[in-house]
């Protein structure tokens, strides 16, 4: 499932930015209509905090491996608000475990200071539950859903598009499945909309394994000849990593909760997207911090 949670908001901010949960498309900007000009985007850029697995608990002094998720987040949200970019997608697993109502509770307190200020784009992950999501999350007016049994947000701001989709199969388990209908609204919508570069946002990570993205072989055939479609960037593995397909980046964020080896980075990317590709900065707040502050500059596929 993908949300919007966006704490002030007015009528005319509400009808602007096409804030939508339970299955709606909402879009910042426009949506699938005839976009900018190509010379229009030329030196345009807009500017995203991308987290994954946040794993906020009920209890705030619950930890794993020595790091404390609540704590985490707490040490995060400062420099979002410093950087002050133009959304925040965070790509699943926002709960601990299984995705109780007072792990919610908590990621809304600790995300509030960041949504009154910009649009907060999230994605459930396999350790979410829909329900006591939306039961924490409730102010968002239910709409209808685009897709049966899956969620999607389209978050278009200039010069790139973000597509956040529903990886969630099952609570607590995980193997993650995006679907046969999920898959072909993307492909239907991709087609529709406009040349503007697009990057796919979930949760699970793109491997073979048995716990990975199940459909991953369906969703590659069907985004390879799309050229809009520059990126994928998603979260599970808990591993910072640049690799590619077919020209597709596929960008593997850290966790904000905690790391499963010592390897690994804990903490988030700032990204500044443009026409003609992106720069990914680490911030990284703890585990392996010796690449913190290092930017990863990639190239669109044309």
């Amino acid at each position: 499932m993908a949300e919007i949670f966006y704490k002030s908001m007015n009528r005319r901010n509400f009808i602007k930015t096409g804030l939508a949960a339970l299955g709606t498309v909402a879009t910042l900007n426009a949506g699938c209509a005839p976009g900018l000009m190509k010379n229009e985007n030329e030196g345009k850029a807009s500017r995203w905090a991308l987290l994954s697995d946040t794993h906020i608990p009920e209890d705030v002094n619950n930890n794993y491996r020595g790091f404390y998720p609540y704590q985490n987040l707490q040490k995060v949200v400062p420099g979002i608000i410093s950087a002050l970019p133009d959304g925040i997608a965070i790509t699943g697993d926002l709960a601990r475990l299984t995705g109780q109502p007072g792990d919610y509770a908590n990621l809304k307190k600790l995300l509030e200071p960041i949504a009154e200020k910009r649009p907060v784009f999230m994605a459930l992950g396999n350790h979410d539950d829909r329900d006591n999501f939306v039961k924490v999350f409730d102010k968002v007016p239910p709409e209808k859903q685009p897709v049966q049994g899956k969620h999607v947000v389209v978050a278009n701001k200039p010069p790139v598009r973000l597509i956040i989709l529903d990886s969630l199969l099952y609570v607590n388990k995980v193997p993650g499945l995006l679907g046969k209908a999920q898959r072909q609204w993307l492909e239907n919508y991709l087609k529709e909309c406009d040349d503007t570069p697009t990057i796919l946002c979930f949760h699970h990570s793109l491997e073979d394994g048995d716990g990975d993205l199940l459909d991953l072989p369906r969703l590659y055939s069907a985004i390879k000849p799309i050229r809009k479609v520059k990126a994928i960037v998603y979260g599970h593995s808990h591993v910072y990593r640049f690799s590619q397909f077919e020209g597709i980046h596929l960008i593997s964020l850290p966790a904000v909760g905690y790391n499963f080896n010592d390897a690994e980075p804990v903490g988030w990317v700032e990204a500044r997207l443009t026409a003609k590709g992106g720069d990914f900065k680490l911030h990284a707040i703890a585990g392996n911090t010796t690449n913190d502050q290092t930017i990863t500059k990639l190239k669109w596929r044309t």
